[in-house]
């Protein structure tokens, strides 16, 4: 089994539309190092979101989206907040939640953040159609463990990495856009874009085809 993108809300219908997105949050001014939308989980041993919480509040570089764990005022339901969130941050705190994967994980894509995952299990293990071998290179890992008995900060591990790879990693990522978003299905999108859908057909057809053999 091979794990496919979380459909986020915008489904362009043409290239222009997404070559335009692409634009748009590339040139974008950033004014937080780093941002994170969630909410402490004190029942759940394994959740490292009340640390991210505490960290985020105690820093003048993070944004933080405090989210309610149900009913209609959770804003982090909203698509129009989260996004405004992580197009304002560098870089965006992506750690387990209910799943392995964050919805948001892709929303924060689609802003140009910098992804920051805390479990191998978020991204690199299952999003192997759609997401480049060497996380590295669109991508920033700290161990979970790291935050939750080290206390380590993550805005100082943030704060390490060099201006010339944030930028490179930042274009790595509106570059992946195309391929973690998937087009409006009124349209087709010109045979020189791929989206989420055209990668996970072709990858099917090609995994039947080595079957047969």
């Amino acid at each position: 089994d091979v794990a496919i993108p979380y459909p986020t809300s915008f489904h362009p219908a043409s290239d222009e539309d997404l070559f335009f997105w692409q634009d748009r949050v590339r040139a974008l001014n950033r004014s937080y190092l780093f941002s994170f939308a969630g909410v402490p989980r004190p029942g759940d041993a394994k959740s490292i979101e009340g640390h991210l919480v505490d960290q985020c509040k105690a820093s003048d570089s993070c944004s933080l989206l405090e989210c309610s764990t149900t009913g209609p005022d959770n804003k982090c339901e909203s698509p129009a907040s989260v996004m405004k969130l992580f197009q304002s941050s560098t870089f965006c705190l992506l750690p387990r939640g209910a799943t392995d994967t964050r919805r948001h994980a892709f929303d924060a894509m689609l802003a140009g953040c910098i992804p920051v995952f805390f479990h191998p299990g978020s991204a690199y293990v299952q999003y192997t159609w759609h997401l480049p071998k060497t996380h590295t290179d669109y991508s920033v890992y700290i161990p979970e463990d790291d935050v939750r008995k080290k206390n380590e900060s993550v805005e100082e591990r943030l704060r390490k990495i060099p201006p010339e790879t944030v930028r490179a990693m930042r274009d790595a990522v509106v570059g992946l856009i195309p391929s973690v978003t998937y087009g409006d299905a009124t349209s087709r999108l010109e045979t020189t874009v791929k989206d989420a859908f055209d990668i996970a057909v072709a990858a099917v057809i090609n995994k039947v085809t080595k079957l047969r053999r």
